[in-house]
């Protein structure tokens, strides 16, 4: 079978009258819902765009996506950036025909958020989807994707997955219900449970991301003994799951491509898990027809991938905003905060996940010698946590007034010439109080 190119463009499919006069109903009115959510100031209308057209038109997740080329990626924890990357790396191998790509660009990635994508660029054959772990198994039976990106597992949301293994058997029986009209799937090696997951796939190109959390892989997922890690390589001593030989290697800044070349991705994005995500996504890319060159300069322009990283002024004081949604998403991002003070946010509904009990996994004795300032409606819990940890800090519950106090702290402590520092402030949150201050900042 030749290799795919971006040159091969889908088909549309053809609806029957009845599904082309409910879905083009359903557009409509999500539509208007979404103009009038941008009026009104509420965000971008996409998510509310969604929830009237699957309202209108139940069927719309399934019917929109017939007819296209998919590449779907799904894990725990960088999902959202994997996603801009290989959309990136996509449009720039597309060259000036960039309006055949579709992309859910906000994040939204349940039925209803790509139905949403996909109904606002009806002529796009090529769609990059981020796409929730609940939703991978209708992905690969009704999207028929082309490639599937499959990045980790970890605990996350306690009181919705709280058992993950769960996830992965169903991933492991729609792949298997596909059989060999399934996705390509580009599957993490590193993680024992998205190797499992990806056992009954008819094709699989493995990435050894050099993952460095571990606090979700310590038993084996096919027969539940305890797994041992030798030389960087896991391996169950009871049963046949062990490490795959991978084709894609993550080594430092550096990524070995299966043509034993050395690329180094150079991106805008900071931290070592980001070249682990940018390995995944150039191996999709790839196996989607892009060149080479062409996805490492189109992963090269992503800065803040649905606000992710950015840097805004928010009540005087200039903050870089990291998301970090669990135990393994805050030890990737714990290092990357270098500022004093830091700001973490924290709160538990429904879209945080309500348990929070998952704070005491988390590694805050690294912030030891410095300032933090919990915030969020769960700060007190967090400053429960902080006080065993043995950090300094302070509670102030009011986001907006945490942003204020560390400004007000700044200015009586100025630093060269009696001047306010102005690096920015390096700001964690969970995921509501994160897309707070994305509205906040404007960025939403």
């Amino acid at each position: 079978m030749p290799a795919a190119t971006l040159a091969d463009r889908a088909a549309p499919a053809a609806l029957r009258l009845p599904d082309r006069l409910r879905l083009g109903a359903g557009i409509a009115a999500g539509n208007l819902a979404a103009l009038g959510s941008r009026l009104a100031n509420r965000g971008s209308g996409a998510s509310i765009r969604g929830q009237v057209l699957t309202r209108i038109a139940p069927d719309a997740f399934k019917l929109l996506l017939r007819g296209r080329r998919i590449a779907s990626v799904t894990g725990t924890n960088g999902k959202t950036t994997t996603s801009h990357l290989l959309a990136a790396a996509v449009r720039s191998g597309l060259g000036a025909d960039t309006r055949r790509l579709v992309t859910n660009a906000d994040g939204a990635n349940l039925h209803y958020g790509i139905a949403s994508a996909l109904s606002a660029h009806r002529l796009a054959d090529i769609a990059v989807l981020e796409t929730d772990e609940r939703v991978v198994s209708d992905m690969i039976e009704y999207g028929r994707p082309e490639i599937l990106v499959l990045l980790n597992f970890s605990r996350d949301q306690l009181d919705r997955n709280h058992e993950i293994k769960s996830l992965g058997r169903a991933w492991r029986a729609a792949l298997e219900r596909a059989g060999h009209a399934g996705p390509t799937v580009v599957a993490n090696a590193s993680d024992p449970l998205v190797v499992w997951s990806a056992g009954t796939a008819a094709n699989v190109v493995w990435v050894d991301t050099a993952t460095s959390w571990t606090g979700d892989a310590a038993l084996c997922p096919a027969c539940g003994a305890v797994l041992v890690t030798a030389e960087g390589r896991w391996d169950c001593p009871a049963c046949e799951l062990t490490q795959p030989a991978a084709s894609w290697v993550v080594d430092g800044a550096s990524i070995h491509t299966p043509h034993g070349d050395e690329v180094t991705p150079q991106l805008r994005v900071p931290g070592t898990f980001n070249v682990s995500n940018a390995a995944c996504a150039l191996a999709a890319a790839v196996e989607l027809g892009v060149g080479m060159d062409a996805a490492l300069a189109g992963m090269r322009t992503v800065t803040a991938p649905a606000g992710r990283f950015a840097t805004a002024t928010l009540h005087g004081t200039t903050a870089r905003l990291l998301l970090a949604k669990n135990p393994a998403g805050w030890a990737e991002a714990l290092p990357l905060a270098t500022s004093d003070p830091v700001i973490l946010a924290i709160d538990s509904v429904a879209a945080d996940g309500k348990d929070v009990s998952w704070l005491w996994d988390v590694d805050y004795e690294q912030l030891q010698g410095r300032r933090v300032v919990a915030t969020g409606p769960r700060a007190q819990d967090l400053a429960v946590r902080l006080s065993y940890a043995e950090v300094e800090h302070q509670v102030v519950p009011d986001l907006a007034a945490a942003l204020a106090t560390v400004h007000d702290q700044r200015a009586s402590a100025p630093g060269v010439n009696g001047a306010i520092p102005q690096a920015p402030v390096d700001l964690i949150a969970t995921y509501t109080p994160f897309q707070k201050l994305l509205k906040m900042a404007g960025l939403r």
